[in-house]
């Protein structure tokens, strides 16, 4: 039974995390405990020199040995002080480390998912999981640790001392102490239920500032600020309403056990003063030995009636982490990945059907080819599938049937790492990091001289700007550059493509936050990038194709037509009615 019972908690969160904490700071641990150990019996040993000190101040017999008992209460308090910064010390740091490696696992599981994971995940959701079940993970072992190492052992040597001095009143301990422990467990079916309501309510104000943050612009067009103040009065004040129920769920073991040790000592003393037949009355010291006993074993009495409406108060963001933890890499690398050999960069879709989630197919049996040092043209509506196809190629999905080639080689069977050092990419949703634009160029390619990224910048046609900017390369940018326009952010992104220098090329809208003298420089600069470079290139506007090498119409999941603009232009199919539709002048 006991084996079954072990089992059971051990395959649990809590036991997983408690032993793979001790494991991994083990020594740390070790001497926490050990100088737990010396704090618990200090305490008992002071209780029980109390008998000593009162005689020795009462009795004409033991004043000759005040002196020593002076030194030993010294001596006692002085290691019992520094038990206790030792194992301060070394629990911290333990619990600092066990949230910075929680914290490293998170992220490093969350740079393992998929995209498609982040689309469906709330950035909000997240930032809990890995804030507050780190933290949790912290409390959880802390709790478990002192409780049944400094508290457990601190009411043992007191409940010794009590027994020893004082056998018989020590039975109204073991009365009121039961009755006290019982008391709590009716809290503990509300603990939980409370957390998951706060850590929601949590997660919707951190929802609202980042909407704040990112939407300002059109919360202040639609004049949303009243709706927005609602949301968050309505998430801050559901937090403040949780905290206060668990808090006052939290603050009446307290007051519980105060009240009932105050019982306790009112009976000790009515008991001490009525005489018990067959026993000597307790001399002066021995009577404030227990007394001090019993009044010490209240803190950790009530820190072990606590420990459980703690534990369950740290379950819920703790299981959230798991959660997280536990959940299967949908994108996984080959056992054995193969290096991705350098090449010309032909990519090839060969029957390449895909659904995003296992849904509808969004690409059905595609077979195309994107020749090696040439530009290619994805044109069509919206919705085609052009995009899939761009996240095919970087491996942000798998295909549900066929497969990707780069030179011949299966992405399936290849590192990451090397498949991504072969591809470059500029979208029109570009992204800045919060850093100098220096630091922002230089993750292009982390190797890279000054000169280097400055001849990158020049070639984007964005030097011109940066060097106005108050301090020039090392200017933070703000928040997904936040300090910098739309166009100066395009023209950053296109730079750190060129200086990427990669054999594929995938431009997504590359030109489109560019007005048009901007829009005509980095022309300039993409002409010169794609020069014998595998260019893959998505537009909607047509101006910004018309001298590809080749021109593909995607439209619903397949190429319908394909070649040259002039060869297209003769099929008066698919590619002239959109290309009529962006050029032809309207009749006057």
């Amino acid at each position: 039974m006991i084996r079954k019972t072990w089992a059971k908690w051990r395959s649990g969160h809590i036991g997983r995390l408690v032993g793979d904490s001790l494991r991994a700071q083990g020594k740390k641990y070790a001497v926490a405990m050990f100088a737990m150990m010396i704090v618990a019996a200090t305490t008992a040993g002071t209780a029980w020199m109390m008998e000593n000190i009162v005689d020795a101040m009462t009795s004409p017999d033991m004043r000759s040995q005040v002196h020593i008992i002076a030194s030993a209460v010294i001596v006692l308090f002085l290691v019992k002080a520094l038990a206790s910064y030792v194992q301060s010390v070394f629990l911290a740091r333990a619990g600092n480390r066990i949230i910075a490696e929680q914290q490293e696992k998170l992220y490093k599981k969350l740079l393992r998912r998929g995209v498609d994971f982040f689309s469906k995940s709330e950035s909000s959701d997240l930032l809990m999981r890995v804030t507050r079940g780190a933290g949790a993970a912290r409390t959880l072992v802390d709790v478990i640790v002192t409780t049944f190492v400094r508290d457990a052992l601190t009411l043992v040597g007191l409940i010794f001392v009590m027994v020893y001095q004082q056998p018989v009143l020590s039975a109204l301990f073991f009365i009121v102490g039961p009755v006290a422990l019982l008391s709590v467990r009716y809290l503990l079916k509300s603990v939980r239920a409370i957390m998951q309501s706060e850590l929601r309510s949590v997660s919707e104000i951190i929802r609202v500032l980042q909407e704040t943050s990112s939407g300002i612009k059109i919360i202040k067009v639609f004049a949303l600020e009243d709706r927005m103040t609602e949301r968050m009065t309505a998430a801050v004040r559901s937090v403040e309403k949780r905290s206060n129920e668990i808090a006052k769920l939290q603050s009446i073991a307290s007051p519980m056990m105060e009240f009932l040790a105050g019982v306790a000592v009112a009976g000790v003393l009515v008991v001490s003063t009525m005489g018990i037949a067959g026993t000597e009355p307790p001399t002066a010291g021995q009577l404030m030995s227990f007394i001090t006993a019993l009044l010490m074993a209240y803190e950790p009495a009530k820190r072990l009636s606590r420990m459980r409406v703690t534990i369950e108060s740290t379950l819920v963001p703790i299981e959230m982490m798991f959660e997280l933890l536990d959940q299967e890499d949908p994108m996984r690398e080959s056992p054995q990945p193969q290096e991705l050999r350098s090449g010309p960069g032909e990519v090839r879709l060969r029957n390449v059907t895909f659904g995003y989630s296992g849904g509808m197919p969004v690409i059905n049996g595609m077979n195309l080819t994107f020749e090696a040092g040439k530009t290619t043209a994805l044109v069509g509506q919206s919705g085609g599938g052009k995009s899939t196809i761009f996240g095919l190629i970087m491996r942000f999905y798998d295909p549900d049937q066929g497969y990707v080639e780069i030179d011949g080689q299966n992405l399936q069977d290849v590192s990451f790492a090397s498949l991504r050092r072969k591809i470059s990419y500029v979208g029109q949703d570009t992204f800045l990091f919060s850093a100098t634009v220096m630091e922002n160029l230089r993750y292009a390619r982390p190797d890279a001289t000054e000169d280097e990224i400055r001849d990158a910048a020049k070639a984007a046609h964005a030097h011109d700007f940066i060097m106005s900017l108050p301090k020039g390369y090392n200017t933070e940018v703000g928040e997904n550059g936040a300090f910098l326009s739309g166009g100066q952010k395009q023209r950053l992104a296109i730079a750190r493509a060129i200086l990427r220098k990669a054999e594929i090329l995938l431009l997504d809208e590359a030109t489109s936050a560019l007005d048009a003298e901007s829009e005509a420089l980095v022309k300039q600069a993409l002409d010169k990038l794609t020069e014998n470079v595998t260019t893959i290139v998505i537009a909607h506007r047509l101006s910004t194709v018309l001298e590809a090498d080749k021109i593909m119409v995607v439209q619903d999941g397949q190429v319908i037509e394909q070649g040259k603009l002039d060869e297209l232009m003769e099929q008066n199919a698919s590619f002239r009615r959109l290309f009529d539709q962006q050029f032809k002048t309207p009749a006057a």
